[in-house]
């Protein structure tokens, strides 16, 4: 059993200085706006500045596979900032779903594009499942796949999706080889789409179970911190604005009602701090890592949308207008309350790993 260490290091606080400058630069909430009501929703130019510019698409990815041989702990600081400003690149579906898929097959060669941002990859599994859940799959005939996938995260921005297949293999099919159509998403900022393949060739990596399993433990203990940065970024927001608006010829932050619904709001913010660091920091070292992700899952989802249904609330009329962001961060909050699994399905399977489930 190994310490846990919930503290931020100085590299982490260097990267998150450096990513949230390059946010701060290149991630106005008003440009976000205006993306979400174009037909390219991703910023495609951000995603090229972190993943290349920075290198921050290797992360996960060893040196020698041109990656930076970092941990889960510097990605997870790395989510929170993105949460923070509801980027919209395919940040946690690349760089760490599809990426840890790829390192449970080994596909060397694919990760080293991953890790210098010539490819962007996409697993084409439903982004409301669950670790350890089922999944879709398609099927292999006279070798080449055939079948709908629907729900698939970053789909419409991905070279090549990680597919798994009814013989039991996780297949390489390049985008091009497949019909992808965006769908209504909730969150504006990651969409989703239906992939259609009819007869597309496809690589076989390695065995889809493990490696499907494997990215989606990591996706949704590093979940955690966007969520986390999701709800440090609406509290922060409206303690600021309830500083400055002012009823009765006195801030309204100075009402004891308010004063009491941002106490307890901050206690949960900080709560999930805990647990999100406590999920990254166990990916990093591989002690108690489904424990952790379980407990991080468990609690995140209700405390970022708390967070942010507080912030539209409290923001008053403001709040309600589609030129201030908030009704970014609900709607990200709400749709990463069911992404890789819902709070509810998180408890569930904490208590089977513990043994203390319900009579």
């Amino acid at each position: 059993m190994t310490d846990l260490d919930l503290l931020y290091s100085e590299e982490e606080e260097a990267l998150r200085a450096a990513v949230r400058g390059l946010l701060a630069d290149h991630c106005d909430p008003a440009g976000v706006i205006a993306r979400t009501e174009s037909e390219t929703p991703h910023d495609i130019a951000l995603w090229k500045a972190l993943a290349d510019g920075m290198g921050l698409a290797g992360l996960l990815i060893p040196e020698e596979l041109d990656g930076q041989g970092a941990t889960h702990r510097e990605a997870a600081v790395v989510l929170e900032e993105l949460g923070r400003a509801v980027a919209p690149v395919p940040y946690l579906t690349s760089a760490v779903v599809a990426t840890e898929a790829l390192l449970e097959c080994g596909a060397d060669d694919l990760l080293t594009e991953l890790a210098t941002a010539t490819t962007i990859g996409a697993l084409a599994v439903a982004l409301n499942t669950a670790p350890g859940g089922a999944f879709r799959t398609v099927r292999v005939e006279n070798g080449t796949l055939h079948g709908e996938l629907t729900g698939i995260a970053d789909a419409a921005v991905a070279d090549v999706l990680l597919v798994p297949a009814d013989d039991g293999g996780l297949y390489a099919v390049a985008a091009g080889a497949a019909t992808v159509t965006a769908k209504p998403s909730l969150d504006l900022t990651r969409p989703v789409a239906t992939v259609v393949l009819d007869g597309a060739p496809g690589r076989r990596l390695g065995d889809a179970e493990p490696a499907v399993r494997r990215a989606l433990r990591a996706a949704a203990g590093l979940l955690a911190s966007e969520q986390l940065g999701v709800a440090d970024w609406t509290l922060t927001e409206t303690v600021r604005y309830l500083k400055e608006r002012k009823q009765f010829n006195r801030p309204v932050g100075g009402f004891q009602a308010l004063k009491h619904r941002l106490a307890q709001l901050w206690l949960e913010v900080v709560n999930l701090r805990a647990a999100a660091r406590g999920a990254a920091d166990a990916l990093a070292t591989g002690a108690d890592t489904d424990v952790a992700v379980a407990v991080a899952q468990a609690y995140a989802a209700p405390v970022a949308v708390h967070a942010a249904e507080e912030a539209l609330q409290l923001h008053a009329g403001i709040g309600m207008t589609w030129e201030h962001p908030i009704h970014l961060y609900l709607k990200r909050a709400k749709a990463d309350s069911i992404a890789y699994g819902t709070a509810g399905a998180h408890r569930a399977a904490l208590a089977e790993l513990v043994d203390l489930q319900a009579p």
